[in-house]
Order: C-alpha cells, then sequence, then structure tokens
C-alpha cells in the first residue's frame, strides 16, 4: 500500500501542466461550493438569531389562564400569566437542559404618543441588567438604566420617525393583562440601533415597570425563555420539560400542559398553530382550572427555517454533484490518455513483479490525491474570501435581516465538508474506474509489444 501511494506521488510530478488544470478545476468547484453553502447558511442563521433574539430565546413556554365570560352572552378571555416565577426555571434545572441563559419576561403591544405623532411598538418588560440583553443591544444614544421608572427604550428608526430624543417624556398606550385599555407615562432613556424591520418595533422597559403598567400580577411574568446552546435540540428540550410539567399535572389540579404529540397530529407541518387550537376559548371543551402551560419551540412557530436550511443544504449538494461530475468526465478522459502514455512503463513494472491489484492501486491512488488536493486548495481559498467578504460593511436595509451586525456571516459545516470530501473520493474512483481496470488487466508481454 505505502509503494502505491509512493509511485502515484511520483507520478503527480509528471505532465505538471495537465495535472495543474485538473487541480484548478476540483479547486473551483469546491470554492464555489463552499462558498455559497457557508454564504446561505450563515444569512438563514442571522436570520434564525435576530428571530430568537426577538422572543428571547429557541424554546419558549408560557402560562395561560383561563377567564370565563363576564356576562352571559360575553366570551371566554385567555390570560397570558405566569404567577410562579421559579417554576419553569426549575422544571429546566431538573430536566438537565444544557442552555447559555434564560429570560423571563412580559410582552405588551401598544402605541406610543409624542407630540400628536403616533407609532406602534412592542414593548418587551425584561431584566435590563441581563448581560446578554445588554450585549445584544446597540445603543445610539442614552443608557440601560433600570433606576429610572417607565424608562423605555425605543429603536432608532421609530425615534426618528417621531423625532424623539432621550429624556423626551412620552404616552404609553396599551391594554392590561385582562383587555383593559390603559395608558401610562414613560420616559425615553435609550435609542437603539435596529439593523432590520424585526426589531424597529421593538422597544425595551423594566419588567416591573411594565407589569405595573398591565396590571400583571407582583412577581409574575409572561412568558419564560431559554437560549439552547445547541439549536437542533430544541425539540428534545421542548418534550422533556412537557413532560416534566405532565408529572405535577396528575397531581396539582392546577397545573395542566398542552401536548405536542397531538400538535403533531393536527397539524403537522406547523406544531405551533396546532398548540395554540388546544387553548382556543371558542371551544368550550379546553376550559381548565389554574395555569395551562404552553411550551413551544422557534420551530414550531416558524417551522419555515428549518424547511429553508434543508434546502439550502440540498441545493448546495445538487450543485456540488453537478460541478464534480463535469470534472469527473474531465478525470476520466485525461486517464484513459495516461493509461496510453504509460502503457510500456505499466508493462515494464508488471514485468518486474507488479501485481494487477497494485497497478489499479497506483491510477486510483493518483487520481484520488490530484482530486483531494484540488479540494483543499479550493476550501482554503473559499475561507480567504469568506472572511474577506466579512470584513466588508455592508448598508443594503432589505439584507439586514440576513446579516450580524451589519456583516455577511458564513457558516461551515465540518460534517458537511467531510461528506462532500467523501463523495469526492467515490467519484473520483469510479471516473478512473474503467481505466485502472485495463490497466490492471494488461499482459506485461503485450504492453512491452505496444508501439506508440
Amino acid at each position: 500500500m505505502k509503494s502505491s501511494i509512493n509511485f502515484s506521488l511520483k507520478n503527480l510530478t509528471r505532465q505538471k501542466r495537465r495535472n495543474s488544470v485538473l487541480v484548478a478545476a476540483i479547486a473551483f468547484g469546491f470554492f464555489v461550493v463552499t462558498a455559497i453553502d457557508g454564504l446561505t447558511t450563515g444569512m438563514v442563521h442571522n436570520l434564525e438569531n435576530q428571530i430568537t433574539q426577538l422572543v428571547g430565546g429557541n424554546v419558549v413556554a408560557e402560562g395561560l389562564e383561563w377567564l370565563p365570560p363576564e356576562t352571559a352572552d360575553g366570551k371566554a378571555k385567555i390570560v397570558n400569566i405566569v404567577r410562579d416565577r421559579n417554576y419553569i426555571k426549575d422544571v429546566i434545572e431538573e430536566c438537565n437542559i444544557k442552555y447559555d441563559y434564560y429570560s423571563c419576561f412580559t410582552m405588551s403591544g401598544g402605541q406610543i404618543i409624542f407630540n400628536g405623532k403616533k407609532a406602534m411598538v412592542q414593548v418587551y418588560g425584561r431584566d435590563l441588567e441581563e448581560k446578554q440583553l445588554v450585549q445584544s443591544m446597540q445603543l445610539e444614544s442614552g443608557s440601560i438604566d433600570s433606576s429610572i421608572p417607565n424608562g423605555l427604550i425605543v429603536s432608532d428608526k421609530t425615534a426618528k420617525t417621531m423625532n424623539l430624543q432621550v429624556g423626551d417624556d412620552v404616552i404609553y398606550s396599551t391594554t392590561t393583562v385582562y383587555g383593559q385599555n390603559t395608558v401610562a407615562d414613560m420616559k425615553i432613556i435609550g435609542i437603539m440601533k435596529s439593523n432590520s424591520f424585526i426589531n424597529t418595533m421593538q422597544s425595551y422597559c423594566d419588567i416591573e415597570d411594565l407589569n405595573r403598567i398591565v396590571e400583571m400580577p407582583e412577581g409574575s411574568y409572561s412568558m419564560f425563555s431559554i437560549y439552547l446552546r445547541d439549536n437542533d435540540k430544541q425539540t428534545k428540550a421542548a418534550m422533556a420539560i412537557e413532560a416534566r410539567i405532565r408529572q405535577d399535572e396528575q397531581t396539582n389540579p392546577d397545573i395542566h400542559v398542552t401536548s405536542r404529540a397531538l400538535a403533531m397530529q393536527t397539524n403537522p407541518t406547523n406544531i405551533g398553530k396546532g398548540i395554540e387550537k388546544q387553548v382556543d376559548v371558542r371551544k368550550s371543551e379546553n376550559e381548565w382550572q389554574g395555569t395551562k402551560y404552553a411550551v413551544e419551540t422557534l420551530y414550531d412557530e416558524i417551522p419555515q427555517i428549518k424547511t429553508v436550511m434543508n434546502i439550502v443544504h440540498i441545493v448546495a449538494t445538487v450543485i456540488l454533484l453537478v460541478i464534480l461530475l463535469i470534472v469527473m468526465i474531465g478525470v476520466s478522459n485525461t486517464y484513459r490518455m495516461v493509461l496510453y502514455e504509460r502503457i510500456r512503463e505499466i508493462g515494464t513494472m508488471r514485468a518486474l513483479g507488479m501485481t494487477g491489484l497494485d497497478t489499479r492501486k497506483v491510477f486510483t491512488g493518483e487520481a484520488v490525491i490530484l482530486c483531494v488536493i484540488g479540494a483543499i486548495i479550493g476550501l482554503v481559498l473559499a475561507m480567504i474570501a469568506m472572511a474577506i467578504i466579512h470584513c466588508i460593511p455592508i448598508s443594503n436595509e432589505a439584507l439586514s435581516l440576513f446579516l450580524n451586525k451589519g456583516h455577511f456571516s458564513f457558516t461551515v459545516s465540518v460534517g458537511t465538508v467531510i461528506l462532500q470530501y467523501v463523495l469526492l473520493i467515490v467519484l473520483t474512483s469510479w471516473a478512473v474506474r474503467g481505466s485502472a481496470k485495463k490497466a490492471a488487466q494488461l499482459s506485461p508481454a503485450e504492453a512491452l509489444r505496444t508501439i506508440k
């Protein structure tokens, strides 16, 4: 085996120009595929991360209470309240789920009013001292100061639309958790940069301030979100949390939980919709006492993200296959020519004792080494190109949703690269199989008598 590899390496130094052309073709193919796959995967990940930042995590648990109708002809309501601040956190710890951080927050939609102008906003009541929240914000002016009562941080686009500055007092018009209209005076303490239309309407204030405004019970919140270390384990984590809450459901009549299994049956392509049906106030059979917990993942609410990621990898693989097949045609033709050029050399080696199997290994090994070298060069060039492109700031607002702080980012999967290399080796071996087989079957005497 070692001698076959040595022969293959030595043969690569012959016909340098032809081998260089083959290496360049293979390198170009891998450069294109790696760059496209890395760019598109990175863009999808950026989109996913922005949405994850919006909701505070990729697995979310919310508590829902059933509010009976106030009159005979009235309608029931769903109130989004988690009264026990530590319950979900304790459940997650018991499930031994690996996460980077978690967040308790209250959400409220409404509009801010300033000097006769109005703007729709989605206010998130968060602990303004959360390290992850502070790091994710890019403040253009002001500061994150939770000591200022009813302090509000708005996006730069909202501030520009309403001509707001730090220190301005605004009126926030919204509804309480029970559905009554309410207003509150708030002060602009910070203006943050928004890098996409997703977070243009985002605003932040201290959770206790927002709780008082929307009449959320003290110490309660709307949702508990966790940011997993591995995005691919979202479903596993949600199932574990749901199963643990269901254990408490058996012993506590005030604790209930939705069923992901049932949601998968009713809405297999959109589990989030299936869970919503289980808390639909229009169906009286859904009524419950106490708190019903709904555990959802980012992929449940936006299943298209997972679909897009799968499509990206499929498209990249198809492009790779097309490029490789074109290259393999060239490799096959090249080694047919190589067989003809080296036919007397093969006869000499066979006469000196080289077996047919060793001859086949020399031909196949030479082609595989040539292709692997080309693939490595293509991968290195793609990495260099991606690093350069990543350093270029992009100001196009249409692309902002897919950028990371104004820059393209690239995600290259080690597993995908290894799969591509395995595919390359298999196709190369197949491409030179015919030439290698003929070389192995040559009779030494016949080969030595051949006149080129």
